[in-house]
């Protein structure tokens, strides 16, 4: 890997993650919160700061005007730092308002990375703090680097490998000419969902700041909200229009972009993995409405309107709440539990394993048993009619291979440390996922803040991870991966 390569990208997403920084002064100014300003002013000081340092410190990268011949591995090594170096800028101002440097940092990268999970164990904070919370969120559920390589020229060929690295899923889907393209069109239905999802909101009867922090955290499978009892409280009608909003935050984006561009909806049910998403979520909701009808005794009209919301918040890893479902049933958290770990869409903002990869190791366990019966047989492993690569297939059985490896290591540890399993189970199934509540301890109303300070170091680690899903994280561990140039 060239360093000046290296340090000309990795500054220039830094310096712009500073004016990111800046954003949230404009709702300081609106709201007269000037305790709010100063924080935002260091925080994005420190990483223009940090910019310069770099662009000095490597020799040639101030003479860099293009980094279009820019390797994957040098992709990778800027996606993943740079998203390190983004939590940690984002937890700056929350060190302002009395809150410790590692309690900061998992609030940040919390954010960053769409979990949801808080620390908050009030909510006497500035609206600039929770816009900021909310804002990270949004900026995180499609992709800082994605983000840039929309608007920035410097990225316009370059960011193919960037792309790749930081987009979800077993693999990269491009449906535009250019890479900068692809990125711009797939902004444009997030932003667009967004600000459909305020007006929503609003109409519905949601106050105009807490519409657009919800709306944000909504449609980027991010779940915190500036309300200490999340979305509890609110109108039905409310509800249906966020789950809605969270539904399709848990569905690829790409493909979406395709049936707003066709004005056909029915584009969405071609796909096959949106057709098995689609089928676990009215499947899941159901059996959860027939629990609460049965077991809580709900009226059908509550009960469907909270397990469409339940199943919907948690399958698509954003983690709202409209009641504290800790405090339901048994089999109702059973059915929570298996839609946490069944994932969204590759390509969309939410998190888990994804759905597509459950669909691949099926189909891979079909054929095996087939091949029981007919050892000769030669059959291919086709996802929308198109037969996926062997070396795909390999990717995804090494990657499930390592995502419940991570989860089995954490759970232990954090077992170990809070003397707890169902904090240590459903908080790593929570964190590596990027879903954001748990179980017991953890719950939708609950605050990480008790936890351990190593519980909550393991917590950032795994969100990281799950986040950047796992292979741009896993490839720091390589030998070869740290061979440097000038």
């Amino acid at each position: 890997m060239r360093l000046s390569y290296l340090a000309y990208s990795f500054s220039l997403t830094i310096m712009y993650f500073g004016i990111v920084l800046l954003i949230p002064l404009l709702i300081a100014f609106y709201y007269h919160e000037s305790n709010a300003v100063f924080p935002f002013l260091i925080a994005a000081s420190a990483a223009f700061m940090l910019a310069v340092t770099i662009r000095k410190a490597f020799k040639g990268a101030e003479n860099i005007k293009s980094i279009n011949d820019i390797k994957k591995s040098e992709g990778l090594c800027v996606v993943t730092f740079s998203w390190l170096f983004a939590g940690v800028f984002a937890a700056i101002p929350y060190l302002f308002f009395g809150i410790n440097p590692i309690d900061a940092l998992f609030e940040a990268v919390s954010g960053i990375t769409t979990t949801g999970s808080t620390i908050f164990t009030h909510f006497n904070y500035p609206k600039a703090l929770f816009f900021w919370r909310s804002l990270t969120q949004w900026l995180g559920g499609m992709g800082i680097i994605v983000l840039f390589i929309a608007i920035l020229p410097q990225f316009a060929i370059a960011g193919r490998q960037m792309f790749s690295a930081e987009a979800p899923g077993p693999a990269e889907e491009k449906f535009t000419p250019r890479i900068k393209n692809t990125a711009a069109a797939l902004w444009k239905v997030y932003a667009g969902l967004t600000v459909l999802e305020i007006i929503l909101l609003k109409l519905s009867g949601m106050g105009g700041f807490e519409a657009v922090c919800n709306s944000l955290s909504s449609i980027s499978g991010g779940g915190l909200s500036p309300n200490a009892q999340s979305i509890i409280g609110f109108s039905n009608l409310t509800l249906w229009v966020i789950t809605f909003f969270m539904f399709f935050a848990g569905v690829s984006f790409n493909l979406q972009y395709r049936a707003w561009t066709k004005f056909n909806p029915l584009i969405l049910f071609k796909n096959e993995e949106f057709r098995v998403y689609f089928g676990v979520v009215v499947v899941l909701s159901l059996a959860l409405t027939l629990s609460l009808c049965l077991n809580l005794h709900y009226d059908f009209t509550k009960s469907l309107t909270n397990a469409f919301f339940g199943i919907s918040t948690l399958i698509s890893s954003t983690g709202f709440c409209s009641e504290d479902f800790t405090k339901w049933d048994y089999a109702s958290k059973i059915i929570l539990f298996a839609s946490m770990l069944c994932g969204s869409c590759a390509s969309s903002a939410g998190g888990g394993l994804k759905v597509v990869r459950w669909l691949l190791i099926f189909k891979i366990m079909k054929i095996e048993m087939t091949k029981i019966l007919h050892p000769k047989a030669v059959v291919d492993i086709k996802i929308n009619n198109y037969s996926v690569p062997r070396d795909v297939l390999y990717q995804t059985l090494m990657f499930i291979s390592f995502y419940f490896a991570i989860l089995a290591v954490s759970a232990f540890l954090t077992a170990i440390i809070e003397k707890d399993t169902v904090v240590a189970i459903t908080g790593a199934v929570s964190a590596v996922g990027n879903i954001g509540p748990g179980f017991g301890a953890i719950g939708p109303l609950e605050s990480f803040e008790p936890l351990h300070w190593l519980t909550k170091t393991i917590f950032i680690i795994d969100m990281y991870i799950g986040r950047l899903e796992l292979i741009p994280v896993l490839v720091l561990f390589q030998r070869d991966f740290w061979s440097f140039r000038r």
